[in-house]
Order: structure tokens, then sequence, then C-alpha cells
């Protein structure tokens, strides 16, 4: 039996990063048993982002690139222009998943994706995230509140990756990131970013996936 239905939304622009967080939240507290789960795609203007137990000490030189801090597990990353965003709100405890299953879903999804593209990757049990040749790609990170997720994961594609250096990724000292643009020249945004939603749906168990667009309900003032 298939799990409930989940709905993807695609975002355009570039969003706001705090206005985003916030609406996540909002929706995670004002859903009941009823409500769709949602993946929203999106990209966000130039932000690093702190986890709820991150440390300090991890972020080496920010320079003019705002610091925010968040609510999600793990550490210190970057988000930018160019880098595909996936948040996942889900009713975990309604598909009778655990928050390891959860992570491994998105883990999948984003591995099974790049292998459509040549492109081997894998996941690592000690650093949670989709790496490339040892480079990190992908970046994941959840907050679960009564049952329920927000937050997700980040995919880099052709953004530029120099702010990396001004941080140690997700905690690790001199940790390489990388990109599909330097891996494959042969995919569209469009394209991918549907195709990330999709997987994304396959791993989490569920067939039944709607490309919606506008999120309903002016969550976002857009």
């Amino acid at each position: 039996m298939s799990s409930p239905a989940i709905h993807i939304y695609s975002l355009p622009a570039l969003q706001d990063y705090e206005t985003i967080w916030r609406a996540m939240q909002a929706y995670t507290a004002a859903r009941d048993q009823h409500s769709a789960d949602q993946i929203w795609l999106l990209q966000h203007p130039p932000v690093y982002t702190l986890g709820r137990n991150g440390k300090q000490e991890h972020i080496l030189n920010p320079g003019q690139i705002p610091v925010v801090n968040i609510d999600r597990g793990g550490q210190v990353t970057y988000h930018g222009p160019g880098q595909l965003v996936a948040y996942l709100m889900l009713d975990i405890k309604r598909r009778r998943l655990g928050v390891r299953e959860v992570v491994t879903a998105m883990e999948q999804a984003i591995i099974s994706l790049l292998a459509d593209y040549d492109i081997k990757a894998i996941a690592r049990s000690n650093a949670p995230g989709v790496y490339v040749d040892g480079a990190k790609i992908a970046a994941l990170g959840l907050r679960i509140k009564q049952g329920r997720s927000y937050h997700g994961l980040s995919l880099n594609l052709d953004m530029d990756l120099a702010p990396f250096q001004h941080i140690n990724p997700c905690g690790y000292e001199g940790m390489a990131v990388t990109r599909l643009a330097d891996l494959n020249d042969q995919w569209q945004w469009p394209q991918l970013e549907q195709q990330l939603g999709l997987q994304l749906c396959k791993q989490l168990g569920s067939s039944d996936c709607t490309m919606v667009g506008k999120l309903p309900g002016a969550l976002i003032d857009e």
C-alpha cells in the first residue's frame, strides 16, 4: 500500500531564507492529521545557516554573507543561487518512518538522480550527505517536531563554491565540495528539479505525487 500523497511546489526566483524558514515552521505548527505532506523546491540568496547545536568556530570568515542561527540539526552550511534546495514537510509518524529512514531516503534520492547523469555518488554513515569522489555535493539537515519534519537538503548544481572556503562545511575542516556543473553539462534545471521531487517521493514510498506550483494559503508573499 502506497504512503499518503505528497504535493511538490516549485518556488520561483530567489527566496529569502528566513521567510521560508518561518513559513515551514508555521505550516508544521498549523497542520493536523489531514494536512498534505509537501516538498518545496527553491533557491536562496547567499546565506550561511548554523544548526541548533552548531559551533560558531566553524564559521571562519563570513564576510558580507549573513549568518542565520536556525533550528535544524547539524553544523554550518552555505546556500546560494545555483543550489537546489528541497524542504520536506512530512508527517513521519503517519508515514511510519524514523528519522534515519527519512535521511536515507533523501540520500538515496540524490544518489539515484545523479546516477541518471552517469555520476557515481555515495552516502557516508559517519557524515550525512552525498559525496562524489570524496567531495560533498549535497548536504542534509532536518528538524522533527511532534512527529513532523521540516528543513531538508541542498544539492549543488551550478553555484559559486567559493563561500564554502570560509566555513568548515557541516563542521568538517577542509572538506571538499563539488557541483553538478563540473561533473556533467547535459542537464537542465526544470527537468532536474522535477526529477529530484519525484525521486524523493519514490524513496519515501509514495506513488501519489503532484507537481503543484504556487504555495496555497499565501504562506509565502511573492
